[in-house]
C-alpha cells in the first residue's frame, strides 16, 4: 500500500521542478530589475536632451530680437 510510486522518482522530479521555477522566476525578477535601470537612464538622457535643444531653440529665437531692442 505505497501511495507513491517511489521516493526518488516523484519526490526528486517535483523538487527538480520547483528548483527550476525558482531560477525562472529569479531571472525574471533580474531581468525587471534591469529593464527598470534601463528605462530610468533612458529617461534622463532624454530629459537631457529636450532641455538642450529648448535651451538652443530659445538662445537662437530670443537673441534674434535683441538688437531691436536696442
Amino acid at each position: 500500500m505505497v501511495s507513491q510510486p517511489g521516493l526518488f522518482i516523484g519526490g526528486g522530479f517535483s523538487v527538480l521542478f520547483f528548483l527550476i521555477w525558482l531560477v525562472s522566476i529569479s531571472f525574471g525578477i533580474y531581468a525587471f530589475v534591469l529593464f527598470v535601470k534601463l528605462a530610468r537612464r533612458g529617461i534622463e538622457a532624454l530629459d537631457l536632451y529636450n532641455y538642450a535643444k529648448n535651451r538652443e531653440i530659445r538662445d537662437r529665437y530670443e537673441s534674434a530680437k535683441r538688437d531691436d531692442l536696442v
